[in-house]
């Protein structure tokens, strides 16, 4: 899409913030005005919409594309998504470790175990861990807790807890990022540890590289988001 207007503007109004362009209100590809309660994310979205060029690129937006996702997705479908995201606890990418080789499995325990234990301590539950690709039960205590934590995030912030589980397969990185015991490049070499050790031991395929550069861009993206939407 071409670019179709000249000025921007971040606007209060409603008790929200809204992005005009040339003084039309933008709205949500479900319609919706695009109003978000953080000056700061207001702010970034306009800043996103300003920069374009002659074409309009929406994944150069990532302020914009999460926050219509809260918008559409999350506040039409809240309970549908919630529950999405908490089934990632049953089958946490931290909870499945290698039993070989040696270097791998103490890698993943020095990286993925302080998680679990956070999430002990922080939830008041722990999450079993096994070797190999078995499935292995978790308990329905810990499913429970882990649930309650995705819902104790608003349509804004479990939005960017939607993003990152998907793209971590890991419900406890994605909260340790939400809750900031990680920051966004922690929270992206938890998730890709197994491939960059892989990377180490066989060389760098091109195509998983531009997937990494993918999912490190989401990441930062939400971390950003959350960041910016609790800046107020």
């Amino acid at each position: 899409m071409k670019r179709f207007y000249k000025n921007v503007a971040a606007v209060q109004r409603d008790g929200g913030h809204q992005i005009e362009l040339d003084g039309k209100v933008v709205r949500t590809p479900l319609r919706k005005i695009l109003a978000v309660p953080s000056s700061a994310l207001g702010q970034a979205i306009a800043d996103e919409w300003a920069s374009q060029k002659e074409t309009i690129k929406p994944h150069s937006m990532p302020m914009m594309q999460l926050a219509a996702t809260a918008l559409d997705r999350i506040a039409e479908e809240r309970a549908s998504v919630a529950s999405q995201i908490a089934a990632y606890a049953g089958s946490d990418l931290v909870c499945y470790r290698a039993d070989q080789p040696v270097d791998l499995t103490v890698r993943q325990n020095e990286t993925w175990q302080p998680l679990i234990d956070w999430a002990k301590s922080r939830y008041g539950t722990g999450l079993v861990v096994t070797t190999g690709i078995t499935a292995v039960a978790q308990p329905d205590e810990a499913l429970a807790a882990f649930a309650d934590a995705v819902n104790a995030h608003d349509d804004f912030t479990m939005a960017a807890l939607s993003t990152v589980t998907a793209l971590t397969g890991s419900l406890v990185i994605s909260l340790a990022l939400s809750e900031g015991h990680l920051n966004g490049e922690q929270a992206f070499e938890a998730a890709v540890l197994d491939e960059t050790f892989q990377i180490e031991r066989w060389g760098l395929d091109y195509e998983a590289e531009d997937r990494r550069i993918s999912i490190n861009g989401e990441i930062m993206a939400a971390e950003r988001f959350l960041q910016l939407y609790r800046a107020g």
